[in-house]
């Protein structure tokens, strides 16, 4: 069969590539043509676009790339129409994946959804879109099955794709191996993983705070997680004034492995953090005319993914003025030092991972219900 995938991010381009993988072992006449990148491209898909090149953040930079936005549309839609897949699968990227599944419907092409827009945090009516056009839709959050039922429409849980990334890390990586910071191989292993983000906005919001904290626990060595496509010169001045603070870029999973705690931005860092069974607290802050904007048109209770799939408040969230030093200060003292919080942690991260399991991995999952649906065989 013929595979036609589209992603534009790099999370998606990861996602993809282990799919391709799992496809492949069931189907061996199976021939891959992405939208993606360098993993999914390593994994035998004839590479078509670079997710580097359609990566338009924020309303102003879309106005402004608009015009190369509908020329890739165009060409996408060109591009599927010269290939006739048997189907089109569409990973996150809403964006852009559902106005390409919009037209696919329309010229008659199958269209599976790997990972779910997250319309159950806002633009809720983008599920109108999604039941019209898209013919399965695979969903990673186990909460979702039960938000699409409300819509009277019915999706399959998979388990979540993270899961097994970090699995298979976690076989190969030396957890005593030294880790070195700063070009310089750290002595101690008493680590706070700070993961502030990517953005240099949301950096300058949160990274302050975390970094004062750093002042108070100086037993410790704080490591900030760099974003790789930030400049060196940015962090300098943010963290020169702190004797226990380095920082590390591209190495964010062997931080975690060796962390005692961190300090992490919402988003799927969280998770991630989770998976590694570190304590963590959840850390947010917006403009503050954002930040209204964002609290009216979101309607969900908890920020973290972690609290959103439990339904309970797993972890610490400090969002916005409650996101201050001495708060963070407090919550970091006390998954160091309190054995009844960290055990209880424990459990919950371990109800979180067989939740995200669904008894094996996401991918193989993704993979069998994709083969089966095609073959027409029963699910």
């Amino acid at each position: 069969m013929k595979y036609y995938i589209i992603s534009g991010e790099a999370s998606g381009d990861l996602h993809g590539s282990n799919l391709i993988k799992e496809l492949k072992k069931k189907d061996a006449e199976a021939d891959f043509r992405c939208w993606g990148g360098d993993k999914m491209q390593a994994a035998g898909a004839t590479l078509v676009k670079h997710y580097k090149e359609l990566a338009f953040m924020g309303f102003l930079e879309v106005i402004k790339n608009l015009r190369t936005i509908l020329r890739n549309i165009k060409f996408c839609k060109e591009d599927i129409l010269k290939y006739q897949p048997t189907t089109l699968i569409l990973i996150d990227y809403p964006g852009f994946n559902l106005r390409i599944a919009k037209w696919a419907k329309e010229q008659g092409i199958r269209v599976i959804y790997y990972i779910s827009p997250q319309v159950w945090a806002w633009k809720e009516n983008r599920v109108r879109l999604i039941k019209e056009c898209v013919d399965k839709l695979l969903v990673i959050l186990p909460f979702e099955k039960e938000f699409y039922k409300k819509w009277n429409y019915e999706v399959e849980y998979v388990g979540h794709p993270l899961v097994e990334v970090v699995d298979r890390f976690l076989l190969t990586v030396d957890r005593n191996g030294p880790l070195t910071t700063n070009n310089e191989q750290q002595t101690t292993n008493n680590f706070i993983a700070l993961l502030p983000g990517s953005r240099q906005q949301e950096i300058l919001k949160k990274l302050p705070i975390m970094l004062e904290v750093a002042k108070h626990f100086p037993a410790y060595q704080f490591v900030v997680a760099k974003a790789p496509g930030l400049d060196e010169s940015f962090y300098a001045s943010l963290l020169a004034p702190y004797k226990n603070v380095s920082s590390v870029v591209n190495k964010t999973y062997e931080l975690l492995v060796q962390s005692k705690a961190a300090l992490v931005t919402s988003g799927t860092a969280t998770l991630e953090t989770a998976l590694f069974a570190v304590p963590e607290v959840i850390c947010y802050k917006g403009g503050s005319v954002s930040y209204q904007i964002a609290k009216r048109l979101i309607k969900i209770k908890f920020i973290g993914l972690v609290n959103l799939i439990m339904d309970k408040e797993v972890v610490k969230e400090l969002i916005q003025d409650e996101l201050t030093v001495e708060n963070l200060k407090r919550e970091l003292q006390l998954l160091l030092t309190d054995e009844a919080k960290q055990s209880q942690l424990k459990q919950d991260y371990a109800a979180l991972k067989s939740l995200l399991s669904k008894g094996g991995h996401a991918s193989a999952n993704a993979a069998e219900s994709i083969y089966l649906y095609l073959s027409g065989l029963p699910e």
